[in-house]
């Protein structure tokens, strides 16, 4: 039995579109911010052999036009929001915006009916974020914002100093899995408290209360253990805390930026099934790297888990392809004719009548991009429309139409 345990090196959109529907319990994902920065890794560091980091530098480009048109039909309101951003925060927020819009869509559509998603910003973009998962999850299904409060160095004299980040917490649905977590709370004294047990370490008295919205938990230093050096590093503690909550031994996480890994080990660890996608290559030796130095440093804590680390986990640059749509047996001529009653002889595209033998048998998402040969795959397109279009996703079809019908002078 092939594992569940997986890191894809590619594009996530890619991946995400290959993903069968309904398949993932729980989703963590610490995006870029927008942060206008590049994050590069500090030599000598784990990470930093193996020339880890990214770019968060956002360009508008005609393709980024073109994505965002595929929203106009199935998401208006997302469609004019985006727009909108883009004219009072420029366009590099806009492009920015798009980018994250299309993986929402595709997020929301791979978590269970019973899943949660846990995205993590900081206050660059988390309000735009935050309407957005309005819009794709439903304003009904937001459960909290988290802020994750830390201690780091760096101040200003212009403005309080900025220790927090914000986790959106969604759910899919009115029935989620979510299991009440406690933290320590140190208290000042133990005197006049009843029913309660009291606890003692070095940090002093504490007990135990159920987690309010407000983690503080502390950010890395360099000195610790698990520190690989890759910017943008979570602890595995804040990992840890989400993953017990919204999720049970066996289920499948999913982190589709999972940079150094650290939802993978912390998934790993809890006896959850996990699914990691990085852009960079690097991200598999990190991974693997990393499981290991886990293993090594007692992070991993059953031996169970200790054997398996090294072999149970798949890495490739292929994406998967859907088994849960069933491919139509149907000949072209009949797939024709049913498309033809259902378009009702309009072409998909330019929206013009025309007859049967006209019409061009099209896949709306193409083969080369992951589409398949199933009904809702297909599409019926004028020979002028099918030659617009060519191998490309219907979107660029959509924004061409719009340009031309912009530039068709008025009489």
């Amino acid at each position: 039995m092939q594992s569940q345990n997986k890191i894809y090196v590619g594009d996530n959109l890619s991946v995400l579109m290959g993903m069968n529907s309904r398949t993932v319990d729980l989703i963590y994902l610490d995006p870029p911010f927008n942060s206008k920065r590049i994050y590069r890794v500090p030599i000598g560091t784990p990470a930093g052999k193996k020339e880890a980091g990214f770019d968060d530098i956002w360009v508008w480009s005609e393709d980024i036009d073109i994505r965002l048109e595929a929203f106009l039909d199935k998401y208006p309101r997302l469609f004019r929001f985006i727009g909108s951003a883009g004219e009072i925060h420029g366009l590099p927020m806009k492009a920015y915006l798009t980018f994250m819009a299309q993986r929402m869509i595709e997020m929301h559509r791979v978590l269970k009916e019973t899943g949660s998603l846990y995205l993590h910003c900081d206050p660059t973009a988390g309000h735009y974020l935050k309407i957005m998962l309005d819009e794709v999850f439903g304003k009904h299904n937001f459960r909290n914002e988290i802020a994750w409060a830390y201690k780091t160095g760096g101040v200003s004299k212009r403005h309080f100093s900025r220790k927090h980040d914000v986790v959106f917490f969604y759910s899919k649905g009115r029935e989620y899995v979510f299991n009440l977590q406690k933290e320590k709370s140190y208290l000042s004294h133990k005197y006049g408290f009843k029913n309660i047990e009291i606890l003692s370490d070095d940090g002093g008295t504490y007990r135990y209360v159920h987690c309010r919205d407000i983690w503080d938990i502390p950010a890395l230093r360099g000195n610790q253990p698990e520190v690989t050096g890759y910017p943008t590093q979570k602890p595995l503690a804040l990992l840890d805390r989400i993953i017990k909550a919204s999720s049970n031994e066996g289920d499948l996480v999913l982190d589709p930026f999972c940079g150094c890994a650290t939802t993978c080990v912390a998934a790993h660890r809890l006896q959850r099934n996990w699914i990691g996608i990085d852009v960079s290559d690097v991200a598999v030796d990190l991974v693997r790297d990393r499981l290991t130095d886990a293993t090594a440093q007692g992070l991993l804590k059953s031996d169970d888990v200790k054997k398996e680390v090294f072999t149970d986990f798949l890495a490739t640059d292929k994406p998967p392809m859907r088994t849960d749509i069933v491919k139509t047996k149907l000949k072209k001529p009949q797939i024709k004719k049913i498309l033809f009653d259902e378009q009702e002889g309009v072409c998909n595209g330019c929206k013009k009548e025309f007859d049967l033998p006209n019409f061009h048998l099209d896949h709306i998402v193409p083969k080369s991009k992951g589409g398949g040969d199933y009904m809702e795959n297909f599409q019926l397109l004028c020979g002028n429309c099918n030659s617009i279009k060519g191998d490309r996703p219907m979107e660029y079809l959509q924004y061409r139409m719009r340009i031309q019908k912009n530039l068709t002078p008025m009489y």
